[in-house]
């Protein structure tokens, strides 16, 4: 049997040994493309999963390595590659999507990638939807935490699950929020099934491990048609290689820079103008540019807004990638319509603090800008990162102070005092006084 020849590709560099050859094996079991044969054929050493090694080729005498831990593994590849011994990984997918690629360059390894379809590519493709307007994260030897507000900030996420951070806790952690999910099992095998599930009816079954869960925010167009196919538990719709059901045209905006988490293109510390607010009761962009500073908003954190008013704070959270839920006691607050006309997913819960407080997720960080102690306390019992509060009342101040040291946080403060420019008759200009805030932020140690 004559052996299968490398593609031609560039000579190789003297004194540089041969990388790794990581090899993607496609779940739907499909046969190794050429290259990937001819480095199976050359290889003295073989790394992957019982699974993988079972599904290929792997020539007779060849050693192969069982993963298990990685640690002995690594220092197998490392042995190779100071022999001179040609050496092949084999995992799943896109091994550079969350995969071993890292693992091997942070070992100081040189790599060479053959991958095949991600776990993520193949679920989109299976509810037939485009995803050029998604994220992908993942909860997999990670902290569900990051995953789950990726979740509830952006209208599209596909996330790589593990045991006890996939689909039943995510559903559990998106209680409140207008999401519906695809559970994709098995894919590419006999028992590939996907699914469209409600947060709630995700959090109440159990779901088959590896699976890949893509949140998707309801789509204004979203027809609720059904492929067919029948569902295993009630109310959950199978969704199949025809579509996914009720998913509408689109899972999200098609990003116009390539980043779906970046700085927003119109920035941030908008004027007032930017937002519908009463009675000139919103956070002035001086004191906003600050307040969202110390927040330290980003991707896979949870911001409140308590006395959200216009909602201008958490709105310019939720535009540089946090999740958010405002609170105010009015319902007939702008929030809502402000989140709107500047395209994030803000979440209003419309109650009085502290109470209303008691039902929601743990925050990273918390904007105050109104009530008092009882409220501060609430949100201190909460035990977030930072808590950043707003004041105008000197006499509010040195309580705040006191009560956020007593609570474990270390308490820093400036007072802002504007001036803006103004028109006079005649061409001249003047500076027009803003009213002075002191800002407060408290940060755990």
């Amino acid at each position: 049997m004559t052996r299968p020849q490398p593609l031609p590709g560039p000579a190789p560099v003297v004194g540089v040994p041969e990388p790794v050859v990581v090899l993607g094996m496609d779940a739907a079991g499909r046969p190794l493309p050429p290259p990937a044969l001819a480095a199976l054929a050359g290889a003295g050493l073989v790394v992957g999963a019982a699974r993988h090694l079972a599904a290929v080729p792997v020539p007779a005498g060849v050693d192969t390595v069982t993963l298990g831990p990685l640690a002995p593994a690594l220092a197998r590849l490392a042995a190779a590659q100071a022999a001179g011994v040609a050496a092949v990984v084999l995992a799943s997918g896109d091994p550079g999507l969350f995969g071993v690629v890292r693992r091997l360059r942070a070992a100081g390894l040189p790599v060479r990638v053959l991958p095949a379809v991600s776990s993520v590519a193949a679920a989109f493709a299976r509810a037939g939807l485009d995803w050029d307007g998604a994220v992908v994260v993942t909860a997999h030897g990670r902290e569900l935490g990051p995953a789950l507000n990726a979740c509830r900030a952006l209208p599209a996420v596909a996330v790589l699950t593990a045991p006890d951070a996939g689909a039943a806790e995510l559903g559990a952690g998106l209680a409140g929020w207008s999401r519906h999910l695809l559970v994709a099992e098995h894919l590419g095998t006999p028992a590939e099934r996907v699914t469209r599930v409600t947060p709630e009816q995700a959090a109440g079954r159990r779901w088959a491990d590896p699976h890949v869960v893509l949140s998707l925010a309801a789509a204004a167009d979203d027809a609720g048609t059904t492929p067919a196919g029948a569902a295993d538990d009630p109310g959950a719709t199978p969704a199949g290689a025809g579509g996914a059901a009720g998913c509408g045209g689109t899972v999200g905006p098609v990003r116009r820079d390539n980043q779906p988490a970046a700085a927003p293109a119109g920035g941030w510390a908008l004027p007032e103008s930017a937002y519908r607010h009463r009675d000139s009761m919103i956070t002035k962009a001086e004191v906003r540019a600050l307040a969202v500073a110390r927040l330290r908003p980003r991707l896979g954190r949870l911001v409140w807004d308590v006395g959200a008013g216009s909602g201008s704070v958490g709105i310019e959270c939720a535009l540089l990638g946090a999740a958010v839920i405002a609170v105010e006691r009015d319902p007939t607050a702008p929030v809502a319509g402000n989140a709107a006309r500047h395209g994030v997913d803000v979440r209003v819960v419309t109650g009085d603090a502290p109470a209303v407080l008691a039902g929601l997720p743990d925050p990273d960080a918390v904007f105050v800008g109104g009530g008092g102690t009882d409220v501060l306390t609430a949100v201190a019992d909460r035990h977030p990162d930072r808590v950043v509060v707003t004041l105008a009342a000197l006499d509010r101040v040195a309580p705040a102070v006191h009560l956020l040291r007593a609570a474990g946080y270390t308490v820093t403060g400036s007072q802002l005092a504007a001036a803006r420019l103004a028109d006079l008759p005649g061409g001249s200009v003047r500076l027009a006084a803003t009213n002075p805030v002191v800002v407060l932020t408290g940060e755990r140690p």
